[in-house]
């Protein structure tokens, strides 16, 4: 089989990430060549985690706002999702995780599993998002969260029952990708009744 080979790229952006439009040619399926362009973020891998207190059946989420949603016609721009954040350098999947949500939310977290991972908007990003699910205290001490402010970061934190969470994801009140594989996830793998 023919490999992908890459004719050109252009890079159009680099003011946080790069932006490249690429042009390039791959077979099709009898083997024939054609020559296609495409623009491609090149945003760093990154993870989002669903906090979950199992004694008193809740799941803690931030809300944010979003200038993409916002641009896009979101009402108001803020959405309602998982903690989240990118991958520093020299930083592993799961040390992201504890250093987002302590940042984000201001909690400890234990029983940090991590379930799969998605490419986020694979027709225009690399960006790959691994997926995780954590517990936290709902009672316990905490720090203040809300996220940083040097990122313009200021973060809501909304919790929420997990019968209520079940039901606004069935109604689909969530709009946040990460946020509802990771409800969903949670709901299959973990009934609440």
């Amino acid at each position: 089989m023919a490999t992908i080979q890459i004719l050109n790229r252009e890079t159009l952006s680099h003011k946080k990430y790069p932006l490249q439009n690429i042009r390039f040619e791959k077979p099709d399926a009898t083997g024939k060549f054609h020559t296609l362009e495409k623009e491609v973020y090149f945003r760093p891998d990154a993870v989002a985690v669903l906090l979950v207190d199992d004694k008193y059946k809740k799941i803690l989420l931030g809300r944010q706002f979003r200038l993409p949603a916002f641009l896009n016609g979101s009402d108001k721009g803020y959405l309602v999702e998982t903690c989240a954040g990118i991958i520093d350098e020299g930083e592993t999947e799961e040390q992201t995780a504890y250093r987002e949500v302590e940042e984000e939310t201001g909690y400890q977290i234990t029983n940090l599993n991590k379930i799969g991972g998605v490419y986020t908007s694979v027709g225009g990003s690399t960006e790959f998002v691994h997926l995780f699910t954590a517990n936290y205290d709902s009672n316990g001490q905490h720090g203040n969260g809300g996220g940083l402010a040097a990122e313009g970061e200021d973060i809501e934190l909304i919790e929420m029952g997990l019968d209520e969470a079940k039901e606004k994801l069935k109604q689909g009140w969530f709009i946040e990708a990460k946020t509802i594989l990771l409800l969903q996830h949670f709901f299959l793998n973990y009934p609440t009744s």
